[in-house]
C-alpha cells in the first residue's frame, strides 16, 4: 500500500541561512537514500540566489535522515543548490567540500565540531534573563551548571538533544556554556562531509524547536556586549598519520601550516569574528596565531591527553559560531593536506 511521506527539503540560501519547504512523497516503504528523493525547484530570487527574470534553481537531495518532528516515516532532506544546467550554484559551499574530501580521502581525515549558540527571547533579551543586567551574576557559575538561577532554556535543549538522536545525527554531547543562556552541542567524529551535513541539520532542528518555545537561536560570535564570552565552533581535526604512532610530529607540522594560512582562514571563519577573538574570554587575538598544549587561549589547542599519548588530533579554536562548516572543513583540509587554502 502506498503511503504519504512528508519530506522537508532543507537548503542554504545566498547568505548562508537555512531555508526549507515540505514535499509530499508517495512510497510503500521507508525512504533512506537521497537518490530516492526527486530533485525539486524553488524561487532563487527570494533567497538571494537568482534574479527575477531567471529565478528557478534546483534542490538536489544529498542527505536523508528521519524527521523527529513529524511521523515515523517522514524525513529531512538536506539539499545542494544547483543551477538549472546541473552545475553547483555559486552559493553551494558543500560542492567544494565534496571535491576536497574526494581529493584527500587517502589521508582519512576526521572532523568533530563543537557548536556554541545563544538563546534569546522574542523581547531581545537573553532567554530567561531578568529585565535588568544588574540582576545577573557575573560569569563563573553557568558553565556545565545545574539549578534554576544558573541554567536557562534546558527544556528546549533536552528536546533538541532528543530530536538529534532520533534523527540519527552523530551527536556527541551537550552542555551549558560560560555565558548564561549559552549552550553547546557537539557533532562528530566522522568524515568532514557527514559532520558538516549533520551540523546544518542540527542547526535546523534547533531553529525549528525554538519556534515552539518562543526562543530565538543566535549564532552570533559576540551575542552580548560586555564581560561575557563569545560563541565559537571549535573544530577538531585529524588525519590517519596524526592518529598513528608518532602522530604528534604530524600535528605540530599541521600547526605550522595553519599559521602560514591564518589570514586566509579568518576570511571564512565567521562574520563578526573579530568581536569574539579579542585575546580575552578564552580566545587568541584575531591578528595573532599561536598553538600550545592544553592552552584554551591559543588559536590551536593540542589537548594534553594527545600530547601525552603522542598522537591524536588538534582543536582549531578560531571558527565562530556562525561559520559555514563546509568552508571551515575545506580550509583545514586544503591547508593541512594540500598546498594551502585560498578563499
Amino acid at each position: 500500500m502506498v503511503g504519504e511521506i512528508r519530506a522537508e527539503y532543507i537548503w542554504l540560501d545566498g547568505r548562508g541561512s537555512l531555508r526549507s519547504k515540505t514535499r509530499i512523497l508517495n512510497s510503500n516503504s521507508f525512504i533512506e537514500k537521497p537518490e530516492d528523493c526527486p530533485i525539486w525547484a524553488f524561487d532563487g530570487s527570494s533567497t538571494w540566489q537568482a534574479e527575477t527574470g531567471d529565478s528557478d534553481r534546483k534542490l538536489k537531495p544529498v542527505r536523508v535522515v528521519m524527521d523527529p518532528m513529524r511521523g515515523y516515516r517522514d524525513i529531512l532532506v538536506l539539499c545542494e543548490v544547483m543551477n538549472m544546467d546541473g552545475s553547483p550554484h555559486v552559493s553551494n559551499s558543500r560542492a567544494r567540500l565534496r571535491a576536497a574530501v574526494e581529493r584527500y580521502k587517502d589521508q582519512e581525515p576526521l572532523v568533530g565540531i563543537e557548536q556554541e549558540y545563544t538563546l534569546f527571547g522574542v523581547n531581545g533579551r537573553p532567554y530567561g534573563w531578568p529585565p535588568s543586567d544588574e540582576e545577573m551574576a557575573p560569569q563563573g557559575g553557568y558553565y556545565c551548571a545545574v539549578g534554576t538561577t544558573n541554567v536557562y532554556g534546558r527544556d528546549l535543549i533536552e528536546k533538541h538533544m532528543d530530536a538529534c538522536l532520533r534523527a540519527g545525527l552523530k551527536l556527541y554531547g551537550i552542555n551549558s556554556e560560560v555565558m548564561a543562556s549559552q549552550w553547546e552541542f557537539q557533532i562528530g567524529t566522522s568524515d568532514p562531509l557527514e559532520v558538516a551535513d549533520h551540523l546544518w541539520l542540527g542547526r535546523w532542528l534547533l531553529h525549528r524547536l525554538g519556534e515552539c518555545y518562543y526562543a530565538v537561536v543566535s549564532f552570533s560570535p559576540k551575542p552580548k556586549e560586555g564581560d561575557w564570552n563569545g560563541a565559537g565552533a571549535h573544530t577538531n581535526f585529524s588525519t590517519k598519520a596524526m592518529r598513528e604512532e608518532g602522530g604528534l610530529e604530524q600535528i605540530m607540522e599541521a600547526c605550522v601550516r595553519l599559521e602560514q594560512r591564518h589570514l586566509e582562514h579568518m576570511k571564512v571563519y565567521g562574520e563578526g569574528n573579530d568581536k569574539r577573538l579579542t585575546g580575552k574570554h578564552e580566545t587568541c587575538d584575531i591578528n595573532t596565531f599561536r598553538y600550545g598544549v592544553g592552552h584554551r587561549g591559543a588559536s590551536i589547542r593540542i589537548p594534553a591527553p594527545v600530547a601525552e599519548a603522542g598522537r591524536g588530533y588538534l582543536e582549531d579554536r578560531r571558527p565562530a559560531a556562525n561559520m559555514d562548516p563546509y568552508l571551515v572543513c575545506v580550509a583545514i583540509l586544503e591547508t593541512v593536506c594540500g598546498e594551502g587554502f585560498k578563499p
